[in-house]
C-alpha cells in the first residue's frame, strides 16, 4: 500500500482556480493509452491475417468487421453513461478500468487464436464474437480513462497538455508493438504469411497492453479518487442514457465534432485494412522493411504531438485539426496516384525512403489530431455543461468512440468488398512471393490511398461549424467557475 500511495499520492492541485496534475500523475496516467493505442496498431492485422492467411473472403472478414465494430459502438453510450452515473469512493472511472484492463488482454488473445480447420461461416462467427468482445472490454476502460483525462485538468492548456502526454506514451506503445510484431513474432521463414505466428502474438500483446494499463490504474487511483465529484445524483442506466443521448447531440459543438471524427476515421479504417496489402503485394516489402515504414510513421507522429502545444498556444485547436488533416489527406493522394498512374514503380528496398517520407508527413498530421480531438471534445463538455447543467464527459468520449469504431468497421468493410471486387486472389497470402495482377494492384493502391483520402477531407469540412475557440472556452470557465461556486454555496446552506 505504502508503495500505491508513493505513486499516486498527489493530492488535486488548484493552480488559479484550475485543477492542474503533477507531473508523475501525468505521465502515470500516460500509460493507460496503450489500451486503445496499442489496440490499433494489433488491430492492423486483423484483416490480413483473417483474408490473406486463414482464407475468408475480403466481404465476409469486412462484413465481420464491420457487425462487431457498430454492435460495439452501441455499447459505448451505455458505457459512457454508466461511467458518468457511477459512484464509488475510487471515483466515477477507475473501477471499470480496473476491471476492462485484464479482459483486453484476454480477448486479444482469442481473437488471434481461432481452432484449425474451422468452416468458412464458423471461423467468420469467431472473429464477430471475439472481436466484439475486444472492443467491448477495451471501451470498458478507454471510455472511463479518456473522461477522467478531461476531469483531471480544468484550463484550456493544461487540458492540451494531459492530452500530450497521453499522445506521446500511446506513439511509444504503437513504435513498440510495431518493432516487437515484425522483429520478434513474424520475423521467421514466411513472415506475415505464417499462420502458427499469429497466437503468440496476439498473447504477448494482450499481456503487454494489460500490465501497461495496470500501471495507469495504480499510477492515479488516489489523485483520481479526490477529484472533485459531481453535485448532481446518479441516474438509472436506461433512464439516464434515454434523457442524456438527446441533449449531448443538442449540442451543436459536439455534432460538429463527432461527424468529422466518423469521416476521419472511415478514412483510418479503409487505409488502414488495406496497409499490410498493399505493403506486401504492390510495393514487395518483406516484415523488417515494414518495420522501417511503419516506424517512421510512429516516429512522425511523436514529432507531431510535441509540436501541436506551441501550435495551440497561437492557434486555434480547429486551424491545428485542418492543417493535420492537409497533411494527410495530402500523403494519401501524391505517391499513391503516381503508382496507380505508373509513373512511380520502385518496389523492395528501393522504394522504402519513399514510402517513409510518405507515412513521415501523414505521421505529423496525425500527432496534430492526436492531440487536438480530445482537448476539443473535453472544452465541448465544458460548453455543455454550461448549457445543460451537468456533466457528461463519459458520453462526449463515448460519441468520439462510436464515431471511432462505427466509422473504421464502415471502412474495413469496404476495404473488404474493394478486395473481392479487384478480384483479387485469395491464395497470394498462402504463397511467398505471389504475383498479383498489376491492373488489381492499381485498383488496390487508388482504394488505399485517394479513396481514404476524400474521406479525410470530408472530415475537415464537417468540422468547420464547432465553435469553442479560445476566447469562447475563457468564458465558459469563468462562467463554470462562478456557478460551482453557487452550487457549493447553496449545498451548504441547505
Amino acid at each position: 500500500m505504502a508503495a500505491i500511495d508513493l505513486i499516486g499520492g498527489s493530492m488535486p492541485v488548484a493552480t488559479e482556480g484550475e485543477l492542474k496534475p503533477p507531473f508523475l500523475v501525468k505521465l502515470l496516467y500516460a500509460f493507460g493509452q496503450a489500451i486503445e493505442s496499442g489496440y490499433l496498431v494489433v488491430a492492423g492485422f486483423v484483416f490480413f491475417y483473417y483474408t490473406a492467411v486463414l482464407g475468408l473472403s475480403g466481404s465476409m472478414v469486412g462484413v465481420a468487421l464491420a457487425i462487431s465494430m457498430c454492435l460495439d459502438a452501441v455499447m459505448d453510450p451505455l458505457i459512457g453513461s454508466f461511467s458518468d452515473n457511477l459512484r464509488s469512493k475510487f471515483g466515477r472511472r477507475l473501477p471499470l478500468m480496473v476491471l476492462g484492463a485484464p479482459l483486453t488482454g484476454l480477448a486479444l488473445w482469442m481473437l488471434f487464436s481461432p481452432p484449425l480447420g474451422l468452416q468458412p461461416l464458423i471461423l467468420f462467427t469467431w472473429l464477430v464474437a471475439f472481436k466484439m468482445a475486444l472492443r467491448g472490454v477495451a471501451s470498458l476502460y478507454n471510455l472511463p480513462y479518456a473522461a477522467l483525462g478531461a476531469e483531471m485538468a480544468s484550463g484550456y492548456a493544461e487540458r492540451a497538455s494531459v492530452v500530450a502526454y497521453r499522445g506521446a506514451f500511446g506513439v511509444v506503445i504503437s513504435l513498440a508493438v510495431t518493432i516487437l510484431a515484425y522483429s520478434v513474432f513474424f520475423a521467421g521463414p514466411g513472415g506475415l504469411q505464417e499462420r502458427s505466428y499469429y497466437p503468440a502474438f496476439g498473447a504477448g500483446m494482450g499481456a503487454l497492453l494489460f500490465g501497461a494499463g495496470a500501471i495507469c490504474c495504480l499510477g492515479v487511483w488516489r489523485y483520481a479518487r479526490r477529484l472533485p465529484q459531481p453535485t448532481t445524483p446518479g441516474a438509472t442506466l436506461m433512464g439516464g442514457l434515454a434523457r442524456e443521448v438527446p441533449e449531448v447531440f443538442r449540442n451543436a459543438s459536439f455534432r460538429s465534432l463527432f461527424l468529422s471524427a466518423l469521416l476521419f476515421w472511415i478514412a483510418a479504417g479503409v487505409n488502414g485494412a488495406l496497409n499490410n496489402h498493399a505493403y506486401t503485394f504492390v510495393w514487395k516489402l518483406p516484415p523488417q522493411m515494414i518495420q522501417s515504414v511503419n516506424a517512421s510513421f510512429y516516429v512522425a507522429i511523436m514529432i507531431g504531438v510535441p509540436i501541436t502545444r506551441p501550435l495551440l498556444n497561437r492557434f486555434e485547436k480547429k486551424t491545428v485539426i485542418m492543417l493535420g488533416l492537409a497533411l494527410l489527406a495530402g500523403a494519401l493522394t501524391v505517391m499513391h496516384g503516381l503508382r496507380a498512374m505508373g509513373l512511380f514503380m520502385l518496389t523492395g528496398a528501393a522504394v522504402v525512403p519513399w514510402l517513409m517520407a510518405n507515412v513521415a508527413v501523414a505521421g505529423v498530421g496525425i500527432g496534430f489530431l492526436v492531440v487536438a480531438y480530445p482537448a476539443m471534445m473535453a472544452d465541448a463538455a465544458d460548453e455543455h455543461e454550461m448549457l445543460f447543467g451537468a456533466r457528461r464527459e463519459g458520453l462526449y468520449f463515448a460519441g468520439l468512440g462510436f464515431a471511432a469504431k462505427a466509422a473504421g468497421g464502415f471502412g474495413q468493410m469496404a476495404a473488404g468488398f474493394a478486395l473481392d471486387a479487384l478480384h483479387f486472389p485469395k491464395a497470394a497470402g498462402h504463397v511467398v512471393g505471389a504475383v498479383v495482377p498489376e491492373h488489381t494492384l492499381r485498383l488496390l493502391i487508388l482504394a488505399w490511398g485517394p479513396l481514404a483520402a476524400l474521406f479525410a477531407v470530408g472530415s475537415a469540412l464537417a468540422l468547420l461549424p464547432y465553435g469553442v475557440s479560445r476566447v469562447r472556452h475563457a468564458e465558459l470557465a469563468a462562467a463554470l467557475k462562478l456557478k460551482r461556486a453557487e452550487d457549493i454555496s447553496a449545498g451548504r446552506s441547505s
